[in-house]
């Protein structure tokens, strides 16, 4: 249900920037996917912009490990032809294993740092 929510939020967004017909549940968008997928390619710009935001990414640099692990995350997250086809290196084992979980470990607490009423700690007791 969550996944649809999110693809109908995208739809509204999208359709008040004049996209004709976007997919409004999760099934619709895989449908599109699929039947845009002959024609998606890896351009030498989309391999470089790959390689600036994986090893170059405009972050300071005290918040290059939580990108990094973001970034790592997001990786291993593509579809495997389109790892492929970007030529970034995939480590199913180390994704499982590590990335994935690091990757929604620090989604948590950003998610929490952002959240507009999270409750605030309580003081230690005098």
């Amino acid at each position: 249900d969550e996944y649809d929510g999110y693809v109908a939020d995208a739809a509204r967004v999208a359709t008040a920037l004049g996209v004709l017909d976007p997919p409004t549940n999760r099934q619709e968008l895989a449908e599109r996917f699929t039947a845009y997928r002959r024609e998606l390619r890896a351009t030498p710009e989309a391999r470089s912009a790959a390689r600036f935001l994986l090893l170059d990414p405009p972050v300071p640099w005290v918040a290059r490990l939580p990108y990094g692990v973001l970034a790592a995350n997001a990786v291993s997250l593509l579809p495997s032809w389109a790892a492929a086809e970007l030529r970034l290196p995939r480590l199913p084992l180390v994704d499982t294993v590590a990335v994935r979980p690091l990757g929604r470990g620090v989604t948590s607490l950003v998610r929490w740092a952002m959240a507009p009423n999270r409750p605030l700690p309580t003081p230690p007791a005098a």
